[in-house]
């Protein structure tokens, strides 16, 4: 390919990607025919946002923009249409509670009182005292089955939440701890709460 990523000035107060990460860069450009490096854009600021403490400086939108050889304009639209990029500092878990129909039916707007009230905040988007939880909202998930639920750092999902629940969860991530990630009332999967209701011969009362 044309491009020929080595180094950069560094931009600003001096966001460049790791060696580790520029080579990961390297391999998600080279997906891309010549000329159309720019549609690596959003691996590389997966990247550059993963580097920077889970969020994007504007030296790392800037770095991420002059790698690929785009406007930073071009960038900036990107980081800001997402709402999986964050674009001031959060806390070491970012939790993210589903606000859409199901969760919202099965009372998220309780779960995010239950978050802020853990975490000490009075808003969202505010981050602990202890600099270790940021609550916010967010659109679908994908875990509609077990509502309400909410994901912490993009990687696990807590599902089937109580008010007192969430709680917990979240004062044992303040205090270091990580809880089992999945249904909290124990439940396989997503089958019904209940047990299965069809083809029990072939899977029993307990579930497949």
């Amino acid at each position: 390919m044309s491009l020929k990523i080595t180094s950069y000035p560094a931009p600003k107060e001096g966001f460049t990607f790791s060696p580790e990460n520029l080579e990961k860069a390297r391999g998600y450009i080279a997906r891309y025919p010549d000329g159309r490096q720019a549609s690596a854009v959003i691996y590389l600021l997966y990247l550059a946002q993963e580097q920077n403490g889970n969020w994007l400086s504007d030296d790392c939108i800037e770095h991420v923009a002059a790698v690929l050889e785009m406007a930073p304009i071009r960038v900036y639209e990107v980081a800001s249409f997402y709402t999986m990029f964050n674009r001031k500092p959060v806390g070491d878990h970012l939790i993210q509670v589903c606000r859409t129909s199901h969760c919202w039916l099965n009372g998220s707007d309780e779960i995010t009182k239950a978050c802020l009230e853990a975490a000490e905040t009075s808003a969202l988007g505010e981050t602990s005292p202890d600099g270790k939880v940021t609550v916010s909202e967010v659109e679908c998930l994908g875990a509609c089955c077990n509502a309400p639920m909410f994901q912490v750092n993009d990687r696990e999902y807590y599902e089937d939440l109580t008010p007192e629940k969430a709680k917990e969860i979240v004062a044992a991530l303040r205090r270091g701890e990580k809880p089992e990630p999945g249904s909290q009332k124990g439940r396989l999967s997503s089958i019904p709460e209940g047990g299965p209701t069809t083809l029990q011969d072939t899977f029993g009362k307990e579930g497949a």
